[in-house]
């Protein structure tokens, strides 16, 4: 089970670095992700393709954590509709399903608060972004985020919210509720506030 683990986070890592890169196929067809490379004229190797856009093949997204705007990209999700959605969401780009995320232990975890009802936003349900918990630097910064799902309360008064603390207040104050479905994402993240890959 370590191995196997590892095995994903290893992949995940490299996906995340836009190095997964598979063994060359009898007929030397060059493949990166399992996708034949042979039709994309102009790109005779990973260097070249290393300088296309990131945005070509995995758009960045806006956010917030701790009250500032960060991007990230979507790569993976364990649930196939969740999987489905981020691709439609990221207008073709193909977020993979790979079921066995959810099955990360904790401590491979961080956490994204998605909101399912509100202000109406640029989030995957149409309403506010997300909030994140942690950014690279942070010591609980992880690629994998378990998604928890963010609702407002009949009665209560939406707003946009940009931070944990924010979030965290207005459950004190039962104006939302927050749930975890079991779903995991890997959602690295590209610039945050006062850094950036």
């Amino acid at each position: 089970m370590k191995k196997l683990i590892g095995m994903i986070i290893f992949s995940l890592i490299l996906s995340a670095c836009g190095t997964a890169v598979s063994t060359p196929t009898p007929t030397d067809t060059p493949q990166v992700d399992g996708m034949d490379m042979g039709g994309m004229e102009g790109m005779d190797s990973l260097e070249d393709m290393s300088s296309e856009p990131t945005e070509k093949y995995a758009p960045m997204v806006g956010t917030y954590y701790n009250g500032g705007d960060l991007l990230f990209i979507h790569t993976e999700a364990s649930d196939a509709g969740v999987a489905e959605m981020l691709t439609e969401m990221m207008h073709g780009p193909l977020v993979v399903l790979v079921p066995e995320l959810a099955n990360a232990p904790d401590e491979l975890l961080a956490n994204v608060y998605v909101f399912t009802n509100g202000m109406k936003g640029m989030g995957p349900f149409g309403f506010q972004p997300d909030i994140f918990d942690s950014v690279p630097g942070d010591e609980t910064y992880r690629l994998l985020r378990r998604v928890n799902l963010v609702e407002w309360m009949e009665g209560s008064t939406p707003r946009e919210l940009k931070s944990v603390a924010d979030l965290h207040e207005a459950e004190s104050a039962g104006e939302v509720t927050i749930t975890q479905p079991g779903i995991v994402v890997n959602m690295p993240v590209l610039v945050w506030p006062g850094g950036s890959r």
